[in-house]
């Protein structure tokens, strides 16, 4: 829930008493009625996170060869190449490309990971409504 069109307490949030803050949020000791719920959630949206940025394929491959090491057997590759050496160039660019392939393919798998986790926790909150405990999706949470 955002802060706006709420005014700023006069005491830091720590030092406001249960009292002060169910005054500033206009809220009840028995909680929300269902329809007050449901018109601030509708008003300040889902108590959410925005997903992550993701990035591109390409970035994603690209980002493989943005490592000290990656650099040295490129500069090996160039000094074998200058001294046509093109099987020893050949080698270390092969190793190279194998290791950015092997890296982008296991970062898309922790990528597919990741998301199979955060689809399956789905947090959860108790609430008071109309005098009732009631266990809701955190995301409705107003």
């Amino acid at each position: 829930m955002t802060s706006e069109g709420l005014n700023e307490p006069s005491k830091p949030w720590h030092l406001l008493s249960a009292d002060e803050t169910m005054q500033h949020f206009s809220v009840e000791r028995h909680g929300l009625e269902q329809d007050e719920a449901a018109s601030r959630l509708e008003l300040y949206g889902p108590n959410r996170l925005p997903p992550p940025k993701r990035r591109g394929p390409l970035q994603r491959l690209l980002s493989q060869f943005n490592n000290v090491l990656i650099y040295v057997l490129l500069a090996a590759a160039a000094v074998t190449a200058v001294l046509a050496h093109w099987v020893d160039t050949g080698v270390i660019l092969a190793v190279v490309l194998i290791n950015a392939l092997v890296g982008y393919i296991q970062e898309g798998k922790a990528e597919k990971a990741l998301d199979a986790i955060r689809n399956l926790l789905s947090p959860q909150a108790t609430v008071l409504r109309s005098r009732h405990q009631i266990v809701i999706p955190a995301a409705s949470l107003v």
